[in-house]
């Protein structure tokens, strides 16, 4: 008899009530459990090694070290992890650079406990999660740039099956949704999507999303 998934996260936000609180809810979630919960980007990262996670929430704004710094740290160290960016800043440009800078997803703190949890199952089954300020946040960054010819394509010379990958991706496919669609192994499909994050040069599946959109690869 199979397991049951387990979806393991670890907490790092220097706000000890915030900390309590999702930590209360977490607990209230089938299926998903609180492996460790730190008060900083210093203390998670000495951590990691010691704990099996799959998706990091994780503060902006930290004393020692902050959610940017942490989350370049995570990505060099752990590259697997999906990390969801928790902060009271919702001005696009800071969405859309941190979704830039490799987090996977990014929520406000005031977020409903069904989007929190919504979030951290897509953040871990598809390596993304956008909701609808990052997806504005994304389209008034593309508007802000002067692009008139998509010709990305060209220059990295993507495959016509590299794109239908990516426009699936786009269409918030995860890697077996994508396999039974174009009729190829989940393992072929990752394998795409390792060398479409190596062609147009982003870190992780969120990047892949924005600089399709960004770059007129794939219209939304």
């Amino acid at each position: 008899m199979n397991k049951p998934m387990i979806i393991s996260v670890a907490l790092a936000d220097d706000h000890a009530l915030f900390r309590e609180g999702l930590t209360s809810l977490i607990h209230k979630m089938q299926g998903i459990e609180l492996v460790i919960s730190v008060q900083n980007g210093q203390e998670l990262i000495d951590s990691l090694p010691d704990i099996e996670a799959d998706v990091v929430l994780l503060d902006l704004e930290m004393e020692v070290m902050d959610g940017i710094e942490t989350t370049r740290l995570i990505l060099q160290r752990h590259p697997h992890l999906r990390i969801l960016i928790l902060t009271m800043h919702d001005e696009e440009r800071m969405i859309s650079g941190l979704l830039e800078a490799g987090a996977h997803g990014y929520l406000v703190k005031n977020t409903e406990a069904e989007e929190l949890e919504k979030a951290i199952r897509e953040v871990y089954t598809k390596g993304y999660y956008v909701n609808d300020q990052s997806t504005l946040a994304m389209l008034a960054s593309i508007r802000n740039k002067t692009r008139s010819v998509p010709t990305l394509r060209k220059q990295v010379g993507l495959t016509s099956r590299e794109l239908e990958v990516l426009q699936l991706i786009c269409r918030e496919m995860n890697t077996q949704e994508i396999a039974e669609t174009l009729f190829i192994s989940p393992r072929t499909v990752e394998g795409h999507r390792q060398n479409l994050m190596g062609k147009l040069d982003v870190k992780n599946t969120a990047g892949l999303v924005i600089k399709a959109i960004r770059e007129k690869i794939i219209i939304p």
